[in-house]
């Protein structure tokens, strides 16, 4: 159980984070609310008084959401400033007490940022299954958020100077790529599907205006791509089920599977969400589905998940036939604005508690 020290370390914590990934107002906010938040509002008493792991329930990214959200909408004059670079303590109790009514129902629950960026990591990974097992994919993807990320099959990719995928596609995925260019071996993603346990409609106005608060105001950019992916599935929708990860990936599991197609289980910043319970059913899941697998019906299992002590993503990756051991295949930007293939990390990071660690 947590206490105020821990959670106000939390925003200690992201700052670090914030830094890390160039958003230094949203640094300069942490900073403010770890050392300033008051007890004057209800939500300053609620975040200082969070039960779970702030850091693993990612406490600063709901409040700083909501807080977005008011900027967005044009709700606190003050608060824009803030935004705008004008940080104090003092700024953030007033807005606080202002806004709590608005403000408390973003802690309910862990950001969904369903950032489209991510799928230029995520192709890192599957690149190599399909270099490994052969060209043709079938995706299944859990935590899918509103399933930005299932259009991984339908975005443009720029990795290092060689592109691929579709020529017309709305949306370049194009990461700053701090390595050589990759060999881009044949890939056919066959199929794409996913689940989420509140999957969202994100051509609901109202949907599309929560993923943007979540989107850090210095990165307008993300926000465009955002737009232009939620574009895309009002074009053409994915398959996206409302579900249980474990109860769905078993049953996804135990479907027919055809000859000369990898199935590949795959997600970007969600392990941390799932309890711990489920996730022991998918890991057990997916073993015993692997030592069904066949090089004629291979198996596959693509991760991209914070190393938070470096504060950096690793992608990673498993293969059925193939060693027993993941393979670190490229580490990234929490958003990958850059990627960096290969397993070259970080060597200094900072200290945290076993607890906000994310262990696959």
């Amino acid at each position: 159980m947590a206490d105020e020290a821990t959670n106000r370390g939390a925003f200690r914590i992201q700052e670090y984070y914030c830094r890390k990934m160039d958003a230094p107002i949203y640094a300069d906010i942490c900073v403010a609310i770890a050392e300033g938040l008051d007890r004057s509002s209800e939500t300053g008493r609620r975040v200082l008084d969070w039960p779970g792991e702030p850091t693993r329930d990612a406490l600063p990214l709901r409040l700083i959401g909501g807080l977005h959200a008011l900027v967005l909408a044009g709700a606190d004059a003050e608060l824009a400033q803030v935004f705008a670079g004008q940080v104090s303590a003092a700024a953030f109790n007033r807005v606080l007490a202002r806004n709590d009514a608005a403000l408390l129902p973003w802690l309910d629950g862990p950001p969904q940022t369903n950032e489209p960026g991510r799928s230029g990591a995520l192709i890192v990974g599957l690149l190599e299954v399909a270099r490994r097992c052969g060209p043709k994919l079938e995706i299944l993807e859990i935590g899918s958020s509103g399933g930005l990320n299932l259009l991984i099959d339908r975005y443009r990719f720029d990795l290092g100077g060689v592109a691929f995928g579709p020529a017309d596609s709305p949306v370049t995925i194009a990461p700053v790529w701090l390595g050589e260019p990759p060999a881009v071996p044949p890939l056919e993603i066959v199929s794409t599907r996913g689940c989420d346990v509140q999957p969202l409609d994100v051509t609901d106005p109202a949907v599309e205006a929560r993923l943007s608060a979540y989107v850090w105001a210095e990165t307008p950019m993300r926000l465009e791509r955002l737009q232009k992916a939620i574009g895309m599935i009002r074009a053409q929708g994915v398959r996206l089920d409302r579900a249980d990860a474990a109860d769905w990936m078993e049953a996804r599991l135990a479907e027919p599977q055809s000859e000369g197609v990898t199935r590949v289980l795959m997600h970007s910043v969600v392990w941390q969400y799932i309890p711990d319970d489920r996730t022991a059913r998918i890991r057990a899941a997916m073993e015993a589905a692997g030592a069904r697998a066949t090089f004629e019906r291979p198996l596959a299992w693509v991760a991209m998940e914070p190393d938070r002590a470096l504060g950096e993503q690793v992608v990673s990756i498993r293969t059925w036939p193939g060693p027993e051991a993941r393979e670190v295949v490229a580490t990234a930007h929490a958003h990958a604005a850059w990627v960096r293939p290969g397993d070259t990390r970080a060597t200094e990071g900072i200290a945290l508690d076993a607890a906000a660690q994310v262990v696959l």
